[in-house]
């Protein structure tokens, strides 16, 4: 059985083919020519190992540690073509890593023995370290433009709807009224801090892995090694590290949590957007495909898909955050296990959290809202779902006990005798001699108690604009 994200049927549901086929540089003599290729997956990943030391040949050889010679045979060389899987699979069950496979191959292929000088000073954790951190800024690109979509259609929600009430629901209970508006704008403000979140990650975990056995660049002469490791840094445009981090995982981790809280986010959106298509409720639909959530026996169904998938896909993300987390504590300065943890569940951590972001821009870029539904449900409680606009403007009169107790027993007389709050109040001469009919009427409205939902809207959508538009300018 194979994985839903290399599945035949499942990996344009759990994954996409932007993570898993972005256009991918092989970093050949012509810097124009490219592939598309798996982004996680082994062709991948070796064409990054090959820039790695493609990179590395050119940096050495600029610093006089290689031949001039040397560089350019292994440049010429270093190909992704040239490379045998079936040998390189063969090499890696037997060594254990793929990269002294790789080395061996180029050495193989280079003349005059000038292939020695391939991956000189370098460790196998440098480049697959490296190839790693390569292959997740590439993967951040990806995330990026995925997050940009989704909070332009999120944003245009929170603004067209920003004052069409709806419930607020608490503890599943209808709780007082807000604007739809309103809860578009805290998913887009969640959103808007992911996105910092995913810049401020950039800065620190963009950084090369380049230091030898124990991370202490003994193999290179000292007083070349530490601008050898500033210009490949440069050469491959990442960070170059204040000191070795070969079993420090804090840079990997974080990004599996950054995977896992963004994932969150859209799962607590699918929930909310899943139990508001309730039949019973019917106040928003995912986007209407024909026979898309059709059942194999009752026509009348029309079942969320996009949101399933998602909260699927959420869980499983978080569950591979938590390995990510295990593998963490790795031992002395080389680990014996832990770092594998992330060989397996990173690559397919960036994928399912693609899928959530592909299924979540189709979702929101076509949500369907039902404000007439909304408001059927706003006044199902007969008035109760206003009850604390008329007790705080009692209690203002009569003091906030005496309101509170009072308007709490014309709310139980309510339910039980099925009459409507602004009825019953009406009755109550105490409330008739400090509230006029009307003003009784202005409170009962529950689009008069949406609080500052509008103007918290606009904030949050004001914010997104001007962010956005000095994204813009930047770019």
């Amino acid at each position: 059985m194979s994985s839903v994200v290399n599945s035949r049927i499942f990996k344009d549901i759990f994954g996409t083919a932007a993570m898993r086929g972005k256009f991918v540089t092989l970093f050949l003599l012509n810097p124009k020519s490219f592939s598309i290729i798996d982004l996680w997956s082994d062709e991948a990943r070796t064409g990054y190992y090959l820039r790695w030391e493609i990179a590395l040949a050119k940096v050495q050889s600029k610093l006089k540690i290689i031949p001039q010679d040397a560089c350019d045979e292994i440049i010429a060389q270093a190909k992704l073509e040239n490379i045998d899987f079936d040998k390189l699979k063969q090499s890696t069950e037997l060594i254990g890593y793929p990269i002294l496979g790789v080395v061996q191959q180029i050495v193989s292929l280079c003349r005059d023995g000038l292939g020695q000088w391939c991956h000189w000073g370098a460790t196998t954790q440098d480049v697959t370290d490296s190839a790693t951190v390569l292959a997740m800024r590439d993967s951040f690109d990806i995330i990026e433009i995925d997050l940009d979509h989704i909070m332009n259609s999120v944003a245009k929600l929170a603004e067209h709807h920003r004052l069409t009430p709806m419930p607020a629901r608490s503890n599943l209970q209808q709780a007082v009224p807000i604007s739809f508006g309103f809860k578009m704008a805290r998913l887009l403000a969640t959103l808007q801090r992911h996105k910092e979140r995913l810049n401020e990650i950039r800065k620190r975990v963009l950084v090369l892995e380049f230091g030898g056995a124990a991370g202490t660049l003994a193999t290179l002469d000292s007083s070349v090694a530490l601008e050898c490791q500033a210009e490949l840094a440069c050469e491959l445009d990442l960070a170059q590290p204040e000191i070795a981090w070969h079993t420090e995982r804090d840079r990997i981790v974080e990004v599996g949590a950054f995977l896992a809280l963004l994932c969150g986010t859209l799962s607590k959106n699918a929930t909310d957007i899943k139990l508001l298509m309730q039949t019973e409720i019917d106040e928003v639909s995912e986007p209407y495909v024909p026979h898309r959530g059709s059942s194999s026996t009752m026509p009348n169904k029309v079942n969320p898909i996009s949101c399933v998938y998602i909260h699927a896909l959420a869980a499983t993300v978080r569950q591979h955050a938590a390995a990510l987390m295990d593998a963490m504590v790795a031992d002395h300065e080389r680990s014996t296990g832990p770092w594998e943890i992330e060989w397996i569940v990173l690559p397919e951590a960036f994928i399912l959290t693609a899928g959530a972001l592909n299924q979540t821009k189709s979702l929101m870029a076509d949500l369907q809202v039902h404000p007439e539904n909304m408001m059927r449900n706003l006044n199902l409680t007969k008035g109760l779902i206003v009850s604390e606009a008329v007790m705080m403007s009692l209690g203002a009169k009569l003091g906030r006990q005496t309101a509170h107790d009072l308007v709490y027993d014309y709310c139980r007389r309510s339910v039980l005798e099925e009459r409507t709050l602004i009825d019953l109040l009406k009755e109550d001469e105490k409330i008739s001699s400090v509230l006029s009919d009307s003003e009784l009427m202005h409170l009962c409205d529950p689009a008069n108690y949406l609080g500052l939902s509008g103007t918290m809207t606009d904030n949050i959508v004001n914010a997104y604009k001007k962010a956005n538009l000095t994204q813009t300018k930047r770019k």
